[in-house]
């Protein structure tokens, strides 16, 4: 036969085509294809796929419709790369890390981020040893996206340079004061700020120790404080304190109502929606209503926050005579009446008021004296140290922290009426002086206190990671009760019930559009027990 290749013709190599990945959301595009009417030739020249490709997926339709219903991203393919146990780390603490620059409303990005996750990775790395050290990572672009889409990201607050934009917003705040005829009495703004309460400047012999001290974590002894006031300047809000222990041992005896500050919890001391809600409604707007009662004033407030993530966007609905209104993100850090202003003048005072209670409780010569008072003072030290500090902000001070937001108000021009940070840096000095600490100067007191304002480091980072398994209770602190640990029975029967209501559902929807919405968004809310239960069968799999 002619056409037929001998049997001992050499073969010739071809070379192996290149498998093309489909993702789901070409698939389901297929399909829809088909639904409108479309042939099978038709759809593979408009999507540039083989006709053999298109076929089998319209043989596999309800496979794919089913699994477009669960939380799968529309546009993963398979994934088969092991991740190691380092890069699994990194991941979680850098999210943890996200979560604290969001709290503190810090604009980021993409750079800055990869550059935090490339310094985590290496940390990490060495940690682990030589056994880790063949991993690379680059923290890509590439990277990024994934990570993003892994961890389920809300989108952060990204650094803005536009110039020109923070000039816009006083003028918004101007009319808006007119328009419900406001008095500076009636303005308010509150801001969160982190304070390290148990930290010295570097250099003194009791920071030294304490670094080198087995078990050390500079993160327990973090707080975050909700500080604020109006515009004129006479009404400081009394102080909300967020520690990361609801009843630690030297509380014990006081009650937390009589205390100088709001005293509420939260595992990494961060400030919560729901911690905020109960502070607007139990707490801002009775101290509202009782200070227009003291000073004949109407009773009605403006509060103007910045869009952190604790602040709820409906606050103005809780109250019918205070209006909430947000900054905006471009402008927020730099005309923020209680941001870094008035909170770096606040922890000037404080650690100006902590050497001042050295001074008092001990000669100041004696070092083991020294010691032995540091390693007693308390967060209830801390805590009348911060109404001592929040108390000796000048009128002046709060009221010129508004010249940028709304110049009109402000009374105090004179730099003699206003707290002088650096005036406080030199005083701190000379009490460090009368205190046989170690050297301090200027700088190391300026280092301390730019230092609340940072980031949680790399370290802290990990001891926050560490403190849910095994954190040690504070002395007399009692121990929390024991978390509930779902069996994979549970989750089994869990899942089932899921499924079935959703069948119920898809049944009977008079909508498809609506099967494929509420699926999709049950399942993804659910998959963080499908990864537990994965999780609970690979372990069973290994002990087996």
């Amino acid at each position: 036969m002619p056409g037929k290749r001998p049997r001992n013709a050499t073969a010739i190599p071809s070379a192996r085509r290149e498998r093309k990945a489909i993702t789901l959301d070409v698939k389901l595009e297929v399909l829809r294809r088909f639904e409108v009417g479309e042939k099978l030739s038709q759809v593979a020249k408009a999507l540039g796929l083989a006709v053999s490709t298109v076929a089998t997926i319209r043989d596999n339709k309800e496979k794919i419709k089913a699994s477009s219903q669960i939380a799968t991203p529309l546009r993963a393919s398979r994934l088969t790369r092991h991740r190691s146990a380092v890069m699994e780390t990194m991941e979680r603490l850098l999210r943890v890390w996200l979560e604290d620059q969001s709290q503190r409303n810090v604009p980021l990005s993409v750079t800055v981020i990869q550059e935090k996750a490339k310094s985590l990775f290496d940390d990490l790395q060495r940690e682990q040893g030589e056994s880790s050290q063949a991993a690379k990572f680059s923290a890509s672009k590439g990277w990024f996206v994934r990570f993003k889409e892994r961890h389920c990201l809300p989108h952060f607050k990204l650094s803005s340079t536009a110039p020109g934009k923070e000039d816009v917003y006083p003028e918004i705040l101007k009319s808006i004061i007119q328009e419900g005829e406001y008095t500076p009495q009636q303005v308010f703004n509150v801001d969160e700020t982190g304070l390290y309460w148990k930290r010295m400047p570097e250099r003194t012999f009791i920071s030294i120790e304490e670094k080198a001290e087995p078990g050390f974590k500079s993160s327990k002894d973090r707080l975050m404080l909700l500080l604020g006031g109006n515009a004129a300047g006479d009404f400081k809000l009394k102080p909300l304190l967020v520690y990361h222990s609801e009843s630690p041992k030297a509380l014990e005896g006081y009650s937390k109502p009589n205390l100088p500050v709001i005293w509420r919890s939260s595992k990494k001391a961060w400030a919560t929606r729901s911690i905020f809600h109960e502070w607007f409604t139990y707490f801002f707007c009775p101290a509202i209503e009782k200070y227009c009662a003291q000073n004949n004033l109407t009773n009605k407030a403006l509060l103007i926050l910045d869009n952190a993530p604790c602040h709820p966007v409906n606050l103005s609905d809780l109250s019918d005579n205070v209006r909430v209104e947000y900054l905006h993100d471009n402008t927020a850090d730099s005309i923020q009446p209680m941001g870094r202003g008035v909170a770096s003048t606040f922890k000037a005072h404080y650690l100006r008021r902590t050497f001042e209670h050295i001074l008092e409780a001990t000669d100041g010569d004696d070092p083991a004296e020294l010691r032995e008072f540091w390693r007693r003072y308390s967060i209830m030290d801390a805590v009348d140290n911060i109404a001592v500090a929040w108390e000796e902000l000048r009128p002046a001070t709060m009221n010129s922290a508004w010249k940028k937001i709304w110049p009109e108000c402000v009374q105090f021009h004179s730099v003699s009426q206003t707290d002088n940070i650096a005036q406080l840096q030199q005083n701190i000095v000379t009490l460090a002086k009368s205190v046989a600490l170690g050297e301090v100067g200027e700088a190391d007191v300026d280092q301390l206190l730019q230092s609340h304002e940072e980031g949680l480091s790399n370290e802290e980072l990990v001891q926050l990671e560490q403190e849910p398994a095994g954190e040690e209770k504070e002395e007399g602190e009692e121990a929390a009760p024991a978390l509930r640990q779902l069996t994979t029975r549970e989750l089994s029967a869990a899942f089932s019930h899921f499924e079935a209501g959703l069948q119920v559902l898809t049944s009977n929807s008079p909508d498809d559009a609506w099967n494929l919405k509420v699926s999709r968004a049950i399942n993804d809310a659910i998959s963080c027990y499908r990864d537990l239960y994965s999780e609970k069968e690979r372990r069973s799999k290994q002990l087996s």
